[in-house]
């Protein structure tokens, strides 16, 4: 393209501090280094994460652009890059892949160590490639897809069909991978299982879908927003309960306490708020139930394709 090589200049939704609005501005966004990929942005997603970064319950950087479930085109790539060219449609990935470290090889593991959950803000040379009013910008999870264009490593790409609809398949950047794995792959769920799933945003829903692709015969949503129901019901919830029906709170009997005393297993999906902790009886793991956490679903980016 004929832009390789360059600087490009482009709008991006920046945040300049906590509690801040987004602000339009224009930035640069300088080529890609070594083992780095520059791709324009086609479609995003919004998650809940960059929400936890607005209001300081996830640790970053500023100013910083998020975005973190997006389908791009990449527009240039550095000296090494030898998975992706100019042309091909992918896929950031806030959870890299470099096939080499412990996680990667592992086949149960996929929390690579290039990932960027601490707010470092860099790419993999320490640097960023973002600059506005002079000033550098930081990235976000080695993504940051609110903007225009934006500088991945090569390990945080994976390349899609190029037919795949932007607008839909930006979602397996985060919210569907992360619910739809967290079922088939993290819990395991089983043919014949009774599965419940405790709030129904986009990545419950997911949840749903993955429960009911592994055969669960029974799948039970529960949010205190009944709006949700319908959509939980048309994608495969079995029923649907709301906290607010009950004199006695749901919150008093936890995912993990809900579960079967001998086989259960509760899994966590999702970005805590970084201040919060978990206390619970000791007493439900002794029993036998299974507590698990995942991230991504458990997923991890299928093999280079060379095409």
């Amino acid at each position: 393209m004929g832009t390789a090589g360059k600087v490009i200049k482009c709008k991006a939704a920046v945040l300049w501090g906590m509690n801040q609005p987004f602000s339009i501005e224009e930035i640069e966004v300088a080529p890609p280094k070594a083992k780095e990929v520059r791709v324009k942005i086609l479609a995003t997603g919004i998650c809940r994460t960059d929400d936890h970064v607005i209001k300081g319950a996830m640790v970053s950087k500023f100013p910083v652009i998020v975005g973190h479930e997006a389908v791009g085109v990449v527009e240039s790539v550095g000296d090494g890059v030898t998975t992706v060219r100019p042309g091909d449609k992918v896929i950031p990935l806030f959870l890299p892949q470099c096939r080499e470290c412990n996680a990667c090889i592992n086949p149960e593991g996929n929390l690579c160590i290039r990932s960027d959950l601490t707010g470092r803000g860099v790419l993999a040379d320490g640097s960023t490639r973002f600059t506005c009013k002079g000033k550098p910008v930081q990235h976000f999870m080695n993504t940051s897809t609110f903007t225009e264009y934006t500088v991945l490593d090569e390990s945080s790409v994976a390349k899609i069909d190029r037919a795949a609809a932007p607008e839909k398949a930006c979602l397996i950047g985060c919210g569907f991978s992360t619910g739809y794995g967290a079922a088939v792959k993290t819990a395991k769920v089983a043919p014949g299982s009774t599965c419940v799933v405790f709030g129904l945003g986009g990545v419950g829903l997911s949840v749903i879908m993955g429960c009911k692709a592994a055969g669960a015969s029974r799948i039970i949503g529960i949010d205190i927003n009944k709006d949700k129901f319908q959509k939980a019901l048309a994608v495969g919830a079995t029923e649907c309960i709301s906290p607010k029906d009950f004199t006695k709170p749901i919150s008093e009997v936890d995912a993990l306490s809900s579960c079967h005393m001998n086989y259960g297993t509760s899994v966590v999906v999702g970005a805590p708020p970084s201040a919060k902790m978990l206390t619970y009886d000791p007493m439900l793991l002794f029993t036998g139930r299974t507590w698990k956490g995942c991230i991504f679903g458990g997923e991890v980016a299928g093999p280079p394709d060379s095409s």
